[in-house]
């Protein structure tokens, strides 16, 4: 049983769904603090200009403590300004055409909903979906976990029944490996090397934008460009 945990992202980067498809669960860890200035709520798509984010605007002013999964959107046209962003910067690629009503369709379904978890896991199991990816998604507050930073990760382990917990690199600053291998759970890390590039609009090429970069640019072919962890 191997597994991973980690907080959800909007429409994150290839290799969140490399973790997501390496593992027999995958568990939303969104019961934790919500970071300012992060992947919860925004990531980064191309234009002729360069990177841009795409930011959902969520209510910060006075919640200093609030947990993921208790972040509210502050305005729900958030989601037409993303798309006609989208649209404006990959109508010209090869794919776009064909994931155009797909992705039109989810972002007014988006512009619904009150909660950033909620946006998140729609985006995370739409694009599952269209790459294959049919890993089990669990959420963090289902399983009763004790504990906090590393103590609560290794907890969720055992309550899921892990025997191999595959990571990120940056999480290794946390880890308590050795209290993970006395539980007779092993500790795997991503390896981000390495990832071949494809056809991507406006160079110089970039691997840490949004996933629906790849999507768009190569269409079902986008799983070749990823890789196995």
């Amino acid at each position: 049983m191997k597994i991973a945990i980690q907080q959800s992202d909007y429409i994150p980067w290839k290799g969140y769904f490399d973790i997501i498809r390496a593992v027999d669960e995958f568990i939303i860890y969104d019961d934790v603090q919500y970071t300012r200035r992060d992947w919860r709520n925004r990531n980064r798509i191309k234009t002729p200009q360069g990177l841009l984010w795409l930011t959902i605007p969520v209510k910060v002013k006075g919640r200093y403590l609030q947990l993921i999964n208790e972040t509210e959107v502050t305005d729900s046209k958030w989601a037409v300004k993303h798309w006609k962003t989208i649209c404006l910067n990959y109508s010209g690629t090869k794919y776009f055409e064909e994931y155009e009503p797909l992705f039109r369709e989810a972002y007014h379904a988006a512009a619904e909903m009150k909660m950033l978890t909620e946006i998140n896991l729609y985006f995370l199991k739409l694009i599952n979906n269209i790459l294959g990816i049919n890993t089990r998604l669990t959420r963090s507050e289902d399983y009763n976990a004790t504990g906090k930073g590393s103590d609560r990760i290794l907890s969720l382990c055992l309550k899921a029944g892990a025997r191999d917990h595959l990571t990120g690199p940056s999480a290794m600053s946390y880890i308590d490996k050795s209290a993970f291998e006395r539980s007779g759970i092993k500790i795997s890390v991503a390896d981000y090397s390495g990832y071949q590039e494809y056809p991507q609009p406006w160079p110089p090429f970039s691997h840490n934008v949004s996933i629906i970069d790849l999507i768009f640019c190569t269409g079902r072919d986008a799983v070749r460009f990823m890789k196995r962890l």
